[in-house]
């Protein structure tokens, strides 16, 4: 009897989805989840959640007076409407694409690469294609939420979109089955989805975009496809990367007239590192003695850093600089 009363309170409590009614719902490690009657399941929205995964970045851009847009939206593929022009970029922005408490990163299928970033028959090709067989796994690369996962008809077919806590989100394209929901957490290595041909395919294989603000980065700027593993734990976000075409900034050649395109990328780059900044987030427990050693520096460095002093009670969850 109480089984039947509880049910029957669900059911008056239920929201209508794409023409179905809510029938359960179900708690998870990765959150909420809502079961329909009509055999689908969505994660439930959190309406807290303002889309903003890396806040340091987004303060970055704000701060810049860039007007770049980047809403959560599970119904459209490019959230921004691709209005946001990285030509207007004046400065060059660190990003931390292994970050200290997401540090984690997994090459998303056992494949090879068969098409790479730039012009490709008469059109700009914004991703990598990666060869695989239909049903095989495809995982992500970093940890984050998933903003987008349905059909698309632009040509992706089966698609989803991560959005990481490093501040850029990934495509999966072709997918012949998705396996997760708008609103899902997801960690590196996570599935998303099967492998597939679905969309404007040829041939089945994995489609892959990297994408800062909706604007897309040569994925080899980034991952070694050779060794199945990021190049560098840093990623310096600045207007040269978003040339059509670019190509990597350490494969630019110079004997074709690439040594001034290099100097142009290279010169904010080198600047950066020079005056490179490194935040802690402090956890449970932390000390000052602790952080310093951790980051191979000392109490008064970080005390002069911070504008604080060695007695200063540090708060669990703020981040202080290093470096």
């Amino acid at each position: 009897m109480l089984k039947k009363i509880l049910f029957f309170t669900l059911i008056l409590s239920c929201q209508f989805v794409i023409g179905q009614q809510a029938i359960d719902t179900v708690e998870t490690s990765k959150g909420k989840i809502v079961f329909f009657s009509n055999r689908t399941w969505q994660f439930l929205k959190d309406k807290s959640f303002d889309g903003i995964l890396n806040r340091r970045i987004h303060e970055i851009v704000k701060r810049d007076s860039l007007n770049f847009k980047q809403p959560w939206d599970n119904e459209v593929c490019y959230s921004s409407l691709r209005h946001n022009d990285m030509s207007r970029l004046k400065d060059t922005i660190w990003l931390c694409v292994l970050e200290e408490e997401h540090n984690k990163f997994h090459f998303p299928v056992d494949g090879i690469v068969t098409s790479r970033y730039g012009f490709r028959h008469g059109r700009h090709h914004s991703g990598i294609d990666v060869d695989l067989d239909v049903g095989d796994t495809v995982r992500s690369l970093w940890s984050g939420k998933v903003r987008y996962a349905k059909y698309n008809d632009g040509g992706f077919g089966n698609l989803v979109i991560v959005r990481h806590y490093n501040g850029l989100e990934t495509f999966y394209a072709h997918f012949s089955k998705i396996l997760v929901s708008p609103d899902q957490d997801v960690k590196a290595g996570d599935v998303l989805g099967l492998g597939g041909n679905t969309g404007r395919s040829y041939g089945a294989h994995l489609h892959l975009e990297i994408r800062f603000f909706d604007a897309s980065i040569n994925p080899e700027e980034i991952i070694d496809f050779t060794k199945r593993e990021c190049k560098d734990e840093n990623l310096f976000i600045h207007k040269g990367l978003f040339r059509p075409g670019a190509k990597p900034t350490d494969t630019i050649d110079e004997t074709e007239g690439g040594a001034e395109i290099a100097e142009h990328i290279e010169a904010p780059v080198r600047q950066v590192r020079q005056e490179r900044k490194k935040y802690y987030k402090v956890r449970s427990g932390d000390t000052l003695s602790e952080i310093a050693d951790r980051n191979q520096t000392t109490i008064s460095k970080i005390c002069q850093l911070n504008g604080i002093r060695p007695t200063t009670t540090i708060q669990i969850g703020k981040s202080i600089r290093v470096h």
